[in-house]
């Protein structure tokens, strides 16, 4: 089974110095058939203007993971962390008990674009905690990257929580199988380009979840950029 969430459905805000999207229940946008799926609670598309960005602010049990597309982001938080991440790095953030942070546009000069994802953990009240890892761009190129996880596989970041995170890039046309247990679950959210998942047409800022699908097969019909959540 596949349900589409089309990126024209998703809750759109734009704030001057931030233009945002929602695909799950965020902030001030709350639609109750769309509050997440499974563990997954947040995917974000945030777009920052240069010198701007999200001023200290706190969470607390709740794995982050934030995954830059273009641009550079500044982050700072309360276990003493600081970093600039950009496209081929990205970042995790164990909120657990409580962290503050900020994230702010590292460049004066350009845009900052990148997705953060909010991830529910399996424990309430852990140490809070901060990692930041290279994904070269090369090695998402035709083939999946796991780039979060929850034994850290592969040199992957990891999390709290039985979910398994690939990036993908496609520039030229080909497919791509994930194999899916059935008793598991499937996110995919098409960053840009123009895919077909399991037969299906998505576009930039699409989504879909799967269910009950023993695999997940991507083709790209344009040069193409995705995540995809393995999920319990």
């Amino acid at each position: 089974m596949i349900t589409l969430r089309r990126s024209t459905e998703r809750g759109a805000f734009n704030h001057g110095w931030l233009d945002t999207r929602h695909t799950f229940s965020f902030a001030d946008y709350d639609d109750p058939a769309h509050r997440g799926f499974r563990s997954l609670r947040v995917i974000n598309e945030d777009i920052i203007l240069p010198g701007t960005g999200f001023d200290t602010h706190a969470h607390r049990d709740m794995e982050i993971i934030t995954y830059p597309i273009t641009g550079s982001l500044a982050h700072r938080d309360s276990t003493g962390s600081m970093s600039i991440i950009r496209p081929g790095q990205v970042q995790h953030m164990t909120a657990g008990r409580g962290i503050r942070h900020s994230e702010h546009n590292a460049s004066t000069t350009e845009t900052c674009h990148f997705m953060q994802i909010w991830i529910t953990p399996n424990q309430k009240n852990l140490e809070p905690g901060y990692d930041q890892k290279e994904f070269p761009l090369d090695t998402q190129l035709g083939r999946l990257c796991l780039i979060a996880s929850p034994d850290g596989a592969d040199h992957s970041l990891q999390i709290h929580q039985d979910v398994r995170l690939y990036a993908l890039r496609l520039n030229e046309t080909r497919e791509v199988l994930l194999p899916l247990n059935t008793d598991r679950h499937a996110w995919v959210q098409v960053i840009q380009g123009h895919v077909t998942i399991n037969g299906l047409p998505l576009q930039s800022g699409d989504g879909a979840s799967l269910s009950q699908e023993s695999s997940l097969r991507m083709s790209n019909r344009t040069p193409s950029e995705l995540l995809l959540f393995d999920l319990a």
